[in-house]
């Protein structure tokens, strides 16, 4: 269940972690991206013709580079209720390497490989965020505007005054009504405000919509929803997200989505770290899939970059990881993968110049072309690191 967070200021941490672009502390390294040279222009890439942003909220950077943490696989520490010599079998392995790989198969066999990781700070790559809060409605509005807004202070701040960048591409001919938001939170139709944005969103405990040609699965479908249980009334499961987006992306060929994948925040909260591991494996094969599914269509085979990450970190230690926010140490800290035809194989990315959240909106933009910075100049400015070096 998501923490309600209220409002949460911490003068020192946004002091230190700035927008792109903005002057940082003496002796820290420029962002990604951040500072290119006099006159030139945001790069833009040039194959990609569909972009994906897919979060999976409140996921920790240390167990996507690390694995499972062996002090939480167990029922005293990890909350588990499935027997800890179990839960080592499924997810433990002495080698890092092998336990991220275990946990996250598509992240690391496919992703890591044929793409680029961002955040693991064990070998100096940084990414984080910049709003200074660090919970989930500020991540998300500074990952889709490009900006954090110190105004948005609760998850229930209600409808985001800020455009996102997804809004910005549907108010494009080529792109409206091609743009769409899918997740498993209902506060997304605020965070991206689904009134004035006009945007196609299925989220939440809401079920889909009929369609003209109903069918006994859609039946079925719509009945889960209105008679399964929810562990939180604002957030549905990720399954029953993943059934109606696989089919929405298979008859109405979006050129932009947005997919928000809950269950890992929601569990770490329940201090069921069992489930969190459980939920993250399970994301990934919702990652995978959905890839799969794109690149088996013409529309999106070859053409089609997918932005994995997450809207905050979590703390460290034995009860600190069931946490988030300024008070837990560590939860500024995220992760960002992306793969696509127009992102050099580089893997995981290491001793590089830190990468932050907010470059996220104009990255999404400048995939397909667009330059969302010089339109929103408050906006950070595209991980240029991540385009313009086609894969062979």
């Amino acid at each position: 269940m998501r923490q309600r967070f209220g409002i949460l200021l911490n003068a020192a941490l946004a002091a230190t972690i700035l927008l792109a672009g903005a002057a940082l502390p003496a002796g820290s390294a420029p962002l990604a991206g951040a500072a290119p040279p006099a006159g030139a222009a945001p790069a833009l890439a040039g194959k990609t013709r569909n972009v994906v942003l897919i979060v999976s909220d409140g996921l920790r950077w240390q167990e996507v580079f690390t694995g499972a943490d062996a002090a939480l696989l167990n029922a005293k520490d990890g909350g588990s209720w499935l027997a800890e010599p179990e839960l080592r079998k499924r997810y433990w392995r002495d080698d890092a390497d092998a336990r991220r790989a275990l946990l996250f198969p598509f992240l690391w066999g496919t992703v890591a490989k044929q793409g680029q990781i961002y955040g693991n700070q064990l070998k100096g790559s940084v990414a984080h965020v910049t709003n200074g809060k660090a919970f989930s409605y500020p991540g998300y509005n500074e990952m889709s505007t490009g900006y954090p807004n110190d105004a948005i202070d609760s998850n229930e701040f209600g409808p985001n005054p800020n455009a996102s960048v997804f809004e910005w591409l549907n108010n494009m001919e080529e792109f409206h009504g091609k743009v769409a938001i899918f997740g498993t939170w209902n506060v997304y139709e605020n965070i991206f405000n689904k009134k004035r944005s006009g945007l196609i969103m299925q989220t939440g405990w809401n079920p889909p919509p009929k369609p003209a040609h109903d069918t006994p699965r859609d039946a079925l479908l719509r009945e889960l929803y209105a008679t399964s249980t929810p562990l939180d009334e604002e957030d549905t499961w990720n399954s029953f997200i993943q059934i109606p987006l696989l089919d929405y992306v298979k008859t109405a060929h979006p050129r932009v989505l947005f997919v928000g994948y809950g269950e890992t925040d929601n569990w770490a909260h329940q201090g069921r770290y069992d489930l969190v591991l459980d939920s993250a494996q399970r994301m990934d094969h919702f990652v995978h899939e959905l890839w799969d599914t794109m690149q088996a269509l013409p529309q999106y085979r070859g053409t089609t970059t997918f932005i994995i990450t997450t809207d905050h970190g979590r703390g460290s230690g034995l009860t600190e990881w069931k946490e988030h926010g300024v008070e837990e140490k560590g939860s500024e800290n995220v992760w960002i993968a992306v793969i696509g035809p127009d992102t050099a194989p580089l893997g995981e990315r290491t001793h590089v110049a830190p990468v932050a959240q907010a470059q996220i909106a104009a990255t999404v933009a400048a995939f397909i072309g667009k330059d969302y910075h010089h339109d929103v100049p408050k906006a950070a400015l595209p991980i240029s690191s991540v385009m313009g070096s086609a894969r062979e």
